[in-house]
């Protein structure tokens, strides 16, 4: 299995260009490919504002929904990203990502991570159910050998909720799952 999480921008400290992408394929099947454009902007000292567009093309037709967030870092240092996402058919998401960096030496670094998505209809061609319909847990060893190159190890664990979680029943998926994660971190 393969999997990515890229985040890069380019831009100020006061207006930015934002690339997130994210997603897997696994025995040369693309499971998941989420792809986002977004402008960014401060809002305050601890908080950003993301305005723009995400485009999903993995499994079923390809959805496009328009997208309004906010990140930041919350009391104790946890870094949140919150999205709020409306597409077509009147379709509509929220999706949140949260991580704490708890740093065991200088540059041995471990990072607990929770990523949660809801929906607001269900949208069968694309296994998406309404509601509560997906959570990643994991945890993540990262040794840094210099602040820009980092490599992890981990474990994540995923599940499948409620009308997602019969959609992918349904299909004949698992509707959990469990995965040891290794890579590189990088940033230039």
């Amino acid at each position: 299995a393969l999997r990515w999480d890229v985040d890069a921008w380019a831009g100020t400290d006061r207006l930015r260009a934002v690339l997130r992408a994210e997603g897997s394929r696994t025995g040369g099947d693309t499971e998941e490919n989420s792809l986002e454009l977004l402008g960014w902007r401060p809002l305050s000292a601890w908080w950003n504002g993301v305005a723009g567009v995400r485009h999903d093309n993995a499994e079923g037709p390809a959805r496009t929904y328009g997208a309004l967030g906010l990140e930041g870092t919350l009391p104790g240092q946890f870094h949140l990203e919150a999205t709020a996402y409306a597409g077509e058919r009147g379709q509509t998401g929220l999706a949140a990502k949260l991580d704490f960096d708890v740093l065991l030496t200088n540059r041995l670094i471990l990072t607990p991570r929770l990523e949660a998505e809801a929906w607001g209809r269900d949208d069968e061609a694309t296994g998406i159910g309404n509601g509560f319909s997906e959570l990643k847990a994991g945890l993540r060893l990262r040794y840094e050998l210099r602040r820009e190159l980092a490599p992890y190890a981990g474990i994540e664990w995923e599940g499948l909720f409620g009308d997602t979680a019969d959609l992918a029943r349904a299909e004949g998926g698992e509707v959990r799952d469990t995965r040891v994660v290794a890579g590189l971190r990088i940033w230039f």
